[in-house]
């Protein structure tokens, strides 16, 4: 099945990887993001001035901004994706967002729009190289549809139900990714400290009990030795952490809300890795 032109908002170190391998395999692309057009290469001639002009466009969207209120923003600004006459048939939301925001996005724009909650896990190298893996939640037909889209940017496309499945998987998952960030970043200061090759002790957990998805691939994860800082990675994860816990907040038995507000002290504590 061919699928109409396909426009991705939000074209950072996820999307325009992504919208690129969109183009590479045929797909009709466009992009909006608030820089500059020029600052996109070669993609930048696909830019569109605002969200309004990329849902004109482009009956599929896929949301790759930050957060929240940067979707709020994207959707019902002034000049966006619902403001004029033309909006999206389909929308997908990549960015990882609570649960309880995607239900409430539901809610908040036209009900003829289809929506799809589709976050994904893999780094800017996955997006690079088209290995995601998308978490989906929506409608079974429609998700269907966008599988040859889905297979051109991930390799791994998992349907777990219903509106809101995809980011309640997504924010469990990236609370385990946050975890295990701080505990590979000081074990390998510990490393350092007991006169033990880093790279050698991650050599051999990746065949053992403390393997793990970052300390397997920090040499290909280009945010892996940051700091701290609230606009970059490391601040994502926690908000993805923030997301989780809007989740589970009406569960105050549960110990993961206690766990997750020490995860994300434990990341504002992260100071950059140097390589003495």
């Amino acid at each position: 099945m061919t699928l109409p032109a396909i426009g991705v908002a939000g074209c950072g170190s996820m999307g325009l990887p992504m919208a690129r391998q969109l183009q590479g395999a045929g797909f009709e692309v466009f992009g909006y993001d608030v820089r500059p057009a020029e600052e996109f290469g070669s993609f930048a001639g696909k830019m569109q001035e605002s969200a309004a002009a990329l849902a004109a466009r482009c009956p599929i969207i896929i949301s790759v901004v930050r957060d929240w209120y940067q979707t709020e923003e994207l959707c019902l600004g002034e000049n966006g994706l619902f403001s004029r006459s033309t909006i999206p048939e389909i929308l997908i939301i990549s960015s990882t967002l609570s649960p309880k925001q995607i239900n409430r996005l539901r809610e908040m724009i036209p009900e003829e729009t289809i929506l799809i909650d589709a976050p994904m896990s893999g780094a800017p190298y996955g997006a690079e190289t088209g290995t995601l893996t998308f978490m989906v939640g929506g409608d079974a037909e429609a998700v269907q549809k966008l599988m040859p889209a889905f297979r051109v940017m991930g390799n791994e496309i998992n349907h777990l139900g219903a509106l809101g499945a995809g980011m309640t998987c997504k924010v469990l998952n990236n609370m385990l990714a946050a975890t295990s960030v701080i505990a590979v970043r000081e074990v390998v200061k510990a490393a350092k400290a007991l006169d033990f090759p880093p790279d050698k002790l991650l050599e051999v957990a990746s065949s053992s009990s403390g393997a793990t998805w970052f300390g397997d691939n920090m040499e290909k994860i280009s945010w892996a030795k940051e700091g701290y800082s609230i606009i970059n990675t490391i601040g994502i994860l926690e908000k993805d952490v923030n997301s989780l816990l809007d989740a589970t907040g009406d569960f105050p038995e549960l110990r993961i809300n206690e766990l997750g507000r020490a995860v994300i002290g434990e990341l504002r504590n992260l100071t950059p890795v140097t390589d003495d």
